[in-house]
């Protein structure tokens, strides 16, 4: 019989060896952080989900919500928030009473992985949350994939092929009523070497807007 995976995996999951060790490892080092399965945050009733690649070590992993803490996140709650898709003042802390309006943010891979690098095997266990994920929310118009990682996993929790849906910063792919729209990752790295510029990401969220609101 298949096992039902619930949308949010529990934060000591066990089902990678090499994330439990390194879970543990940051554990000894930091007892204070968070250092765990990073569950999902947002409205239950979201059109807009974004889905990103894995807690970052200094930042969900630390804060124990997604994109919390980091530069990455800086960026995506400031583009949120310009677009209407949450209320209250991001201060990269859980409890800085900001709260998701119409969208939630995951993560392909809920465990923090050793240089931000998940691999395949890791990224296949981890999807059936993220299809429980999607399969959770009723109202959804639009995912927002930060990432070929995010992407392509995604896709493959669609049941799709890769070769008929590439990533691309600012693909669009309209699969069953709801859209599939990517942008590069909104890291450090990226926007430091001007791969992703501040313009660009918010022309994605644009486009994110446009569509929930359609």
């Amino acid at each position: 019989m298949a096992v039902e995976f619930p949308a949010e995996a529990p934060a000591n999951c066990p089902l990678c060896p090499r994330l439990v060790a390194f879970r543990e490892a940051s554990a000894v080092k930091e007892p204070d952080w968070f250092n765990g399965a990073v569950a999902s945050f947002g409205d239950e009733a979201a059109a807009l989900l974004v889905i990103g690649l894995a807690p970052g070590l200094t930042g969900a992993n630390r804060t124990g919500r997604p994109f919390t803490g980091d530069w990455a996140g800086d960026l995506l709650y400031a583009t949120l928030g310009k677009f209407g898709f949450c209320e209250g003042q991001y201060d990269k802390r859980i409890d800085d009473g900001l709260s998701l309006q119409g969208a939630m943010i995951t993560n392909a891979v809920r465990c923090v992985p050793p240089q931000n690098k998940p691999v395949g095997a890791e990224i296949n266990q981890c999807r059936p949350f993220l299809k429980a994920r999607i399969a959770a929310l009723p109202n959804l118009k639009v995912m927002l994939c930060l990432g070929k990682i995010s992407h392509d996993s995604t896709v493959r929790t669609l049941g799709l092929k890769l070769k008929d849906h590439p990533f691309g910063h600012g693909t669009q792919y309209n699969i069953g009523g709801v859209t599939l729209l990517s942008s590069y990752h909104c890291s450090r790295y990226n926007t430091n070497t001007k791969r992703l510029t501040v313009a660009m990401f918010e022309e994605v969220f644009a486009v994110a807007r446009e569509l929930t609101d359609a």
